[in-house]
């Protein structure tokens, strides 16, 4: 398939951040669009959005349509793939895209944010897959599955632990199914981002000391030379999954880092090390996780020059659905 236009595309995880993106680009391209994702209101806003731009391409709002679906059950994504393909007269491309973001220390997350990562990001994307597949393989322009990893998953990332293992095993999921699937000329696409402005942080989890957790992990998300504009990202992950690219790793630091890792593996653990001693330290520790908007609430945490340098994955916040909706995130408290 060389060309995405037309084609029936389903994202998960699309309500928000780089799945609306994605969904937005494959809108603009003129797909027929369904997005799937858990939050029911969030849906009804991203879809809102979505049909805003279908129609400045002429497209009409029936070229955008929502489903509610957890991931985490294969049974309701058996259901989604089902009414999405004959809503749709089949489906051409599948991007899985849903996932949670879990930081601080792995003793304080404890083994319930590894199980919840697994659960929802390795499981959501194994159910999407399997569930897509026999769907793909009828598509008559070629089928596309392209599954969102991260560099975290090629390379494992202190504070970042339960992300890194889910990412990790989607990796190795993408690469054996594209082995797999050739014969049945389905395209597989690991996708593996750097740092994206999409403005996670409001919706991650922070565990340990949630304030300065918050504060690394915002900034570093932010940084405009470290991270990645998600638009700029968005289009990129959509042509590599049209042109049946096997593999994409975003940002020049994710490709370095992850090419530092295959070849020298013993020394990049050393560094991590290293980087691990300057993380927060457990004490202070919350009971359990605290979203991030909610320790944004209650203290942003970040010193001044932090929030400054983070500004735009703030805006990105506001941009693409990370927010509740009702209000934008503004910061209550600033360090000097």
């Amino acid at each position: 398939m060389e060309q995405i236009g037309g084609a029936s595309v389903l994202v998960t995880g699309g309500s928000r951040g780089l799945g609306l993106l994605l969904a937005r680009q494959c809108v603009e391209r003129g797909c027929a669009v369904t997005i799937a994702a858990r939050d029911e209101a969030e849906l009804d806003r991203a879809v809102a959005l979505l049909r805003r731009r279908a129609r400045a391409h002429g497209a009409p709002d029936s070229s955008v349509s929502s489903r509610v679906c957890d991931v985490r059950d294969r049974t309701a994504v058996r259901e989604l793939m089902a009414r999405t393909a004959e809503e749709r007269q089949g489906l051409d491309v599948v991007l899985a895209n849903a996932g949670i973001i879990q930081v601080g220390p792995a003793e304080a997350a404890g083994t319930e944010a590894f199980r919840a990562a697994m659960e929802t990001m390795f499981f959501g994307a194994l159910h999407t897959a399997m569930e897509a597949l026999p769907h793909l393989r009828r598509s008559p322009v070629g089928g596309r599955l392209g599954l969102i990893g991260s560099v975290g998953g090629l390379l494992p990332v202190p504070h970042l632990l339960p992300y890194s293992c889910a990412k990790a095993a989607i990796a190795a999921l993408a690469d054996g199914l594209r082995a797999e699937e050739s014969e049945h000329g389905v395209g597989v696409t690991a996708i593996h981002p750097g740092l994206m402005r999409t403005g996670s942080h409001l919706q991650a989890e922070f565990a340990g000391d949630a304030g300065r957790e918050y504060a690394w992990f915002s900034t570093l998300a932010g940084l405009p030379l470290l991270s990645m504009d998600a638009r700029r990202a968005a289009e990129r992950i959509v042509d590599a999954v049209d042109r049946g690219r096997p593999r994409l790793i975003l940002t020049p630091a994710a490709r370095l880092g992850a090419t530092a890792y295959g070849l020298a593996p013993s020394l990049v653990t050393r560094a991590n090390a290293l980087v691990g001693r300057l993380m927060p330290a457990a004490g202070r520790e919350t009971a359990g996780t605290v979203q991030g908007r909610r320790v944004a609430a209650r203290d942003d945490g970040r010193a001044r020059w932090q929030a400054t340098v983070s500004a735009l994955n703030d805006r990105a916040a506001e941009q693409l659905n990370e927010t509740d909706g009702h209000e934008a995130h503004r910061p209550t408290t600033r360090r000097p």
